[in-house]
């Protein structure tokens, strides 16, 4: 198939357990992809093939899959919903052309929702919205997508109304033909009749009908004159208008059902078909060069220019390391060479495959549109671009956060250290957001991930997948330091070992910036004091010297330097001499600007039975969480708060004694906040005393 128009490349993405995969998995039976379903509880749904993920009834790793619906091809990605594994959200969604953001009908919109719709409009991905679980006990179709427009500022385009709801929800209502699809009790997808709609619901049908028409014709001035004057527009214009709206994100066309119970995905099939954007109606990827500047020049999806392929994801299987590229322009071969402009490097295609979760399907070529996964390429790694070797060009890098949580881990036997030292290279590779550090004193292996779970995620792969037995140390937090203060100070370095010596005088201010800002070097140096090709060193150095705090060792945050003066030797000054200059300057006045250290504050969002809630802000308190708001639900209520990461540890098994196991709770990085002095101590004593013992 080469007709991009016919291509759809979409995610599915929604807070953990709001029905991704099993809306997933149906999408796969309707299509004829599978004839068998898996059911998510039972640990077999098709893209969830992981053994942690059948265990634990959660998406871990993003599944890729293809099927056909109405002549069209769909490339589709299942993300996983806990936060913990964002970044596989994150980095789907910059390959993705359009995507079915799911909510459930009586959860409504979840924190993680929330998260996965920034990612989504930061990508500026066109989306439909499908509220399922409508046969759940509290599910509220309006009420949901009332929280669509109020917490996420988003604009639901609401296409269908449900007919019934709970126990009684029994199908769905077409505004656009103001025709009723009813689904029988089988349970079987493609068993249901398309009727008038109900008597008692014609005048809400209306009602919403008129809403929806207005919303849509607003993308076209003529057809909305002719509207109010009374002309009806036909379908097809609506649908044209609907389509225009949902790709420049004026709107997002709101579907409903039950996927579960099999009814109402076929409406969902048929919307990506009609309103989500092919490769060619999206906004083109702009090219930049190896300095990280834009050129201007755009890749444009055409299968007959110069290959710009974008690899999102390494996934490690039995066959070998496979990298998923999503190809934006140009065609590739089997046995190209092609060009990691990352590298610098030319590396062959091996193999392409077209996955279906960890199953797979070979190609001899892939054009432009497609996702497909290559074989044999050794030197790339998530976010580097490949290109033709005669026209090279980079897409856009991807952005990946920093961990906040580690813990040390050591083989139980020293055969197990190559053998742990091979998986982690491999797992490392696979995921962005997973690192790895030796520290220097002990020789401790330190893993370092988002959270607990990704953690305990990563040890039960080293322990399963790789058959490495480890050892696991206390998890660690990942304190940062900071100074309060502004220094104004001098520093000379001077040395005379026989011959030249070394020679730099530098005069500068250290002073504290605004939050998030880093590391800025400003120079006020006139008259030529410091010569200019020694800024560069100073500023180096200096730079380098952050990621050791004087504190208790953690990296520094948000410092100004400014050098405003010195002085120089016209024999001994080099940049050698200014850079010892100016980390002996860095040990002597960071001390004097009044050093602080900054703990991770997490993001909490809790849900809670009315009955419990009074136990979980206490417990809250007692973490030193400070409560945001308590929004009341149909089922319970959701606590907002921002909480210190070092005192939320095992805080799941914590809210399940209280709740009786009902509880839930999501958690995420919000920001680094000054440590109480209490605390601060604390920490640096442990700290100071770890470092004495090893």
């Amino acid at each position: 198939m080469t007709d991009l128009s016919l291509y759809r490349n979409i995610g599915i993405f929604a807070h953990v357990d709001a029905g991704k995969t099993t809306t997933t998995e149906r999408i796969l039976k309707l299509t004829g992809k599978i004839h068998k379903l898996g059911e998510v509880h039972d640990g077999e749904a098709t893209t969830d093939f992981m053994e942690q993920e059948q265990e634990r009834g959660i998406t871990i790793q993003s599944a890729a899959t293809s099927c056909e619906w109405d002549d069209h091809r769909l490339n589709i990605i299942d993300t996983p919903g806990h936060v913990d594994f964002t970044i596989e959200v994150y980095r789907s969604l910059k390959v993705l052309d359009g995507g079915v953001g799911v909510f459930c009908g009586s959860g409504g919109v979840e924190p993680q929702s929330e998260t996965n719709w920034r990612y989504a409009n930061n990508s500026e991905v066109a989306r439909v919205i499908f509220i399922n679980k409508l046969d759940r006990m509290g599910a509220d179709f309006y009420r949901v997508v009332d929280q669509v427009r109020k917490v996420l500022g988003a604009n639901p385009l609401v296409m269908v109304l449900p007919i019934g709801i709970e126990d009684d929800f029994t199908g769905v209502i077409d505004l656009l033909t103001r025709k009723a699809w009813i689904w029988d009790t089988t349970g079987d997808p493609t068993h249901y009749e398309i009727t008038d709609v109900p008597a008692d619901m014609q005048d809400k049908v209306e009602e919403f009908r008129e809403q929806m028409i207005e919303m849509a014709l607003e993308q076209d001035d003529e057809l909305l004159e002719a509207y109010l004057e009374g002309n009806e527009p036909s379908i097809d214009d609506i649908k044209r208008c609907v389509r225009k709206g949902t790709i420049s994100l004026d709107f997002f066309p709101t579907f409903c059902g039950s996927a579960f119970k099999n009814k109402g995905i076929q409406n969902v099939l048929n919307a990506v078909i009609d309103y989500l954007p092919s490769p060619t109606e999206v906004k083109p990827q702009p090219e930049i060069d190896l300095e990280g500047n834009e050129t201007g020049n755009l890749a444009i999806v055409d299968p007959d220019g110069p290959l710009r392929a974008l690899a999102f994801k390494i996934m490690d299987d039995r066959y070998g390391a496979l990298t998923f590229a999503r190809i934006y322009s140009g065609r590739l071969n089997k046995g190209d060479s092609v060009l990691n402009t990352f590298t610098g490097k030319t590396e062959r295609i091996g193999r392409i495959v077209e996955m279906h979760a960890d199953s797979r399907e070979e190609l001899d070529s892939a054009q432009a549109g497609d996702i497909v996964a290559l074989l044999g390429m050794k030197q790339t790694r998530t976010g580097h671009t490949l290109c033709d070797v005669k026209n090279p060009a980079t897409l856009e890098p991807m952005v990946f956060p920093d961990p906040v949580i580690s813990i040390a881990i050591s083989p139980m036997d020293k055969a197990g250290t190559e053998k742990m030292s091979i998986a982690l290279t491999k797992m490392i590779a696979e995921d962005p957001s997973f690192h790895i550090m030796t520290d220097e004193d002990s020789g401790e292996t330190i893993m370092m991930g988002m959270g607990e779970l990704h953690l305990d995620i990563k040890v039960d792969i080293l322990r399963r997948t790789h058959g490495v037995e480890v050892e696991v140390g206390k998890p660690q937090v990942a304190y940062r330091e900071t100074i309060t203060q502004t220094v104004t100070d001098s520093y000379t370095h001077k040395k005379q070992t026989g011959g030249s010596g070394q020679f730099g005088k530098i005069e500068y201010m250290i002073e504290p910036t605004e939050t998030g800002s880093g590391y800025v070097f400003d120079c006020t140096v006139t008259g030529g004091n410091v010569p200019r090709e020694y800024w560069s060193s100073i500023e180096k150095a200096f730079g380098g010297c952050m990621d050791e705090g004087t504190l208790a060792g953690y990296p520094l945050l948000d410092i100004k330097f400014t050098l405003q003066d010195g002085a120089f030797h016209a024999v001994d000054s080099s940049a050698m001499a200014f850079e010892q200059a100016t980390r002996a300057a860095y040990r002597q006045s960071i001390p004097k600007a009044a050093p602080e250290l900054l703990e991770p504050i997490m993001k909490i969002d809790v849900f809670s039975p009315d009955a419990n809630v009074g136990d979980v802000i206490g417990d809250l308190n007692r973490r030193r969480g400070m409560i945001k708001s308590q929004e009341v639900g149909p089922t319970g209520v959701r606590v907002k708060a921002d909480a210190p990461l070092s005192d939320m540890f095992g805080y799941i098994g914590d809210l399940r004694t209280i709740t009786s196991g009902r509880g839930q709770f999501s958690m995420e990085f919000s920001h680094y906040a000054p440590c109480p002095k209490s605390v601060a101590e604390e920490v640096i004593a442990e700290t100071n005393a770890r470092k004495a013992a090893k």
